[in-house]
This record gives structure tokens, C-alpha cells and sequence, in this order.
């Protein structure tokens, strides 16, 4: 759910069809499907949880941008639940 919100914030910060389908591009998806993908007519929230962004913002891309998995979060900071 939590990466589903931020892939959803990505997508949202791409608000012109073109800037989208040039980010899809950089990501790796080819030009022909980065065009379709960037002109779906799909809400947000249903192309965050769909194979357009699925394949493209991974777990490890997230890391490397800075974001923590939230599993990794409550790990450190909570020892014991009782």
C-alpha cells in the first residue's frame, strides 16, 4: 500500500503525457509501449497498482533514491510488539 502511494506521487508529479512517456523511456520500457502507457485513460491509483509502474519503480529504485521499505522501518525501530 505504501509503495502504491509513492508510485502514485511519482506519477502524479509527471502531469504532461510527454514528460511521462519520456520518464517510462528512462526507466527502460520501450518507446512504443511508453507511449501507449503515458496516454492511458486509467485513474492514478489504478495505474499504480498496474504493470505500467509495477515493472518501471521497483522496490530497488526506491531504495536508491532514498525511500526506506517500511518492513525495514518497524524492524529497526521496534524490537518486540510486547
Amino acid at each position: 500500500m505504501v509503495k502504491k502511494s509513492v508510485t502514485l506521487l511519482y506519477l502524479d508529479d509527471w502531469k504532461k503525457l510527454e514528460r511521462k512517456r519520456k520518464n517510462l523511456i528512462r526507466l527502460g520500457i520501450e518507446i512504443g509501449q511508453a507511449y501507449a502507457w503515458s496516454r492511458t485513460r486509467m485513474g492514478g491509483w489504478a495505474v499504480a497498482q498496474s504493470p505500467i509502474l509495477k515493472t518501471t519503480i521497483t522496490v530497488s529504485r526506491l531504495k536508491r533514491k532514498g525511500y526506506k521499505p517500511l518492513l525495514d522501518y518497524i524492524n529497526n525501530t521496534q524490537t518486540s510488539i510486547w
